[in-house]
């Protein structure tokens, strides 16, 4: 039986007070399509919320924001959207952006399946999906962030030319990705089965879970799925 995550203390105001970064969030912390569709009332202006007009990428999962956050900082001509679905887990990543001061950084509070409610048709250059839960039980692969529903989603979000960037630490996870990226039209560059062969690439920020699996000397596995 799974453990259920402990509230943080001062959950509601310390929310409150992240608040301005928050562009969608759902009723208790999760939106599903239902809620969406109910709450939905316009998609979101990019220009009102981060004031300016500059190129938009979104990570679907963020975690405690480790990797958004490093390359929001690397990379301050380009705009993230950093969306988990968990509240709980969602706050730290919005306290950081706070006390780190990092500009060009938001968060959407909802599930990924909710995404074209609140994202405009073709306004992403690039979505990352970091070490997505890989759900091998049978059953739980139209759940996949991979599946080809999803990736019939992502189509209508990202541009012309547009490309999704994944990582994850399995590999049957990441065969079942290639081929649904394949049977869905995405172009598969930087396929990588061990993107720290040889070390760590100079441009690669490591995660924290990614960081554990290295130490172990387990493979990475990397591609890029770009639109045609």
């Amino acid at each position: 039986m799974s453990m259920r995550m402990r509230k943080k203390r001062n959950f509601d105001a310390r929310m409150d007070a992240c608040g301005d970064l928050l562009l969608a969030k759902g009723a208790n912390g999760i939106l599903n399509m239902k809620e969406a569709a109910e709450n939905y009332r316009a998609l979101i202006d990019f220009q009102t919320a981060f004031g300016n007009n500059q190129p938009v990428a979104l990570e679907i999962g963020c975690g405690k924001g480790g990797f958004v956050i490093e390359l929001a900082k690397q990379t301050p001509t380009v705009n993230y959207l950093a969306l988990e679905k968990m509240s709980n887990v969602i706050l730290t990543p919005m306290e950081e952006v706070k006390k780190q001061g990092v500009e060009n950084v938001r968060f959407l509070n909802i599930r990924a399946e909710c995404l074209p409610c609140y994202i405009p048709e073709h306004s992403l250059d690039v979505i990352y999906l970091n070490f997505s839960t890989p759900l091998p039980k049978l059953g739980y692969a139209n759940q996949r962030l991979t599946h080809r529903n999803f990736l019939e989603v992502y189509k209508k979000l990202l541009k012309a030319g547009g490309k999704i960037i994944q990582k994850t630490d399995d590999r049957d996870f990441f065969d079942f990705s290639l081929e649904e990226y394949q049977a869905c039209g995405y172009a598969l560059t930087e396929v990588s089965y061990n993107l720290h062969e040889n070390g760590n690439p100079d441009w690669n920020i490591v995660t924290e879970y990614e960081q554990k699996w290295v130490e172990r000397g387990l493979p990475i596995h990397r591609v890029v799925a770009k639109l045609n």
